[in-house]
């Protein structure tokens, strides 16, 4: 097992930091659960992650309504999901993650993954992202199988 914790103190910092990160998640295929409080942070780091992997970082926005957000790469495949609003594994079914991770290209992060025993079960990681003392200051505890 990989630990590393990381801390950045702002957006900018964040991005640069997926960088590091996204190196610990190799190789794909690999499903993470990505936790965090709202506003931790989630979003911004697949947003590095998908730069990192030669998606526009521009075209990441956080998948609440629409559970599910694929990005394609250069080399890699991106899939964002956000469980926020589903309360049981019954309704993971329909979303496909079994495909998702089967892809050899693709690298699944999961927000709110942690509600779900199935998807722990099966993650290959996680990253744990808390509020620092400062307003932008963010800790990312990585742990990787």
């Amino acid at each position: 097992m990989i630990e590393k914790r990381l801390k950045t103190r702002s957006v900018n910092g964040t991005m640069a930091l997926a960088q590091n990160i996204m190196e610990l998640m190799l190789p794909a295929p690999r499903l993470v659960i990505l936790k965090g409080d709202l506003g931790a942070g989630k979003t911004t780091l697949v947003k590095g992650i998908a730069q990192c992997i030669g998606a526009n970082a521009e075209d990441v926005t956080s998948p609440t309504f629409t559970l599910v957000h694929e990005y394609q790469g250069t080399k890699l495949k991106l899939y964002h999901l956000d469980l926020y609003r589903l309360e049981k594994d019954e309704e993971l079914l329909s979303l496909g993650i079994e495909e998702m991770e089967a892809d050899p290209n693709a690298l699944v992060l999961v927000e709110w993954g942690e509600k779900f025993p199935s998807l722990l079960q099966r993650a290959r990681g996680a990253v744990v992202i808390t509020q620092g003392e400062e307003p932008d200051e963010r800790w990312f505890f990585v742990q990787m199988l």
